[in-house]
């Protein structure tokens, strides 16, 4: 080999090297689950929590819906637990999704395996995201209408027109992550039967349990107010 080649030959290997790196480096590098979130892994008297293939399934008392829940991007999914852990307590089982690299883009079919699970009877299914797993929970709607009941998207929006489907789209006023713009494009996306409920003073991130998000703004109203709010009106959506 001479020595251009080997000096080509250095600089591709270095270039793998690096890209490598980097892409190792951005998958480790994500917003992490507070105390809260983690003090909730084990259950409580009303409601189970049991490690599924893909993630976590909240078994409360209720038996006739149940809900798949796609996590935000570099957010580990048992962020979502303490607001999860709320709705199942009430009544609607919940599914969250662990996915690859806490990236929803690479785990959008996600929902299949727990749907096609014999041991899960319900009558009503729902999938919700937040921020781009919403976005992939929209994708999945669009492909699967005649599986599921209704789209929950938080501080999220649809990749594509949702037809007939039912549409709870929940997002706070001091939001600085969501893209208002792209957003307020996209309702004519879920205006055939969209229910848009807006909380004053929450922000992007309150909808986990993983501190403060880059880029965000500050929410003037606690996590716990947010998050109830937002059970609430999910809790409506469904019953």
């Amino acid at each position: 080999m001479n020595k251009k080649l080997k000096i080509v030959l250095y600089i591709i290997i270095a270039l793998i090297i690096v890209i490598a790196g980097l892409g190792l480096w951005y998958v480790n590098d994500y917003y992490h689950a507070d105390a809260s979130a983690n003090a909730l892994l084990n259950g409580t008297d009303d409601v189970s929590v049991e490690k599924i293939d893909n993630g976590l399934f909240l078994d409360g008392p209720g038996n006739d819906s149940a809900l798949i829940f796609y996590p935000g991007a570099k957010i580990e999914y048992t962020s979502y637990l303490p607001l999860f852990m709320d709705l199942a307590d009430d009544g609607v089982d919940c599914f969250i999704v662990e996915m690859p690299c806490n990236l929803a883009f690479l785990g959008i079919d996600s929902a299949d395996s727990i749907i096609a699970n014999n041991n899960y009877d319900y009558d009503k299914w729902y999938i919700s995201g937040h921020s781009l797993g919403g976005v992939m929970a929209s994708y999945y709607a669009i492909n699967h209408t005649d599986n599921l009941d209704g789209l929950i998207l938080l501080a999220s929006y649809p990749a594509d027109d949702l037809g007939n489907m039912s549409v709870l789209s929940i997002y706070g006023t001091n939001d600085d992550t969501l893209n208002k713009e792209t957003y307020d494009k996209s309702k004519s996306l879920m205006d055939y039967n969209l229910t848009e409920y807006v909380i004053n003073g929450g922000n992007h991130a309150q909808f986990g349990s993983y501190g403060i998000q880059s880029g965000d703004g500050k929410a003037s109203i606690s996590a716990e107010d947010q998050r109830n709010q937002t059970e609430k009106e999910i809790l409506e959506f469904i019953y």
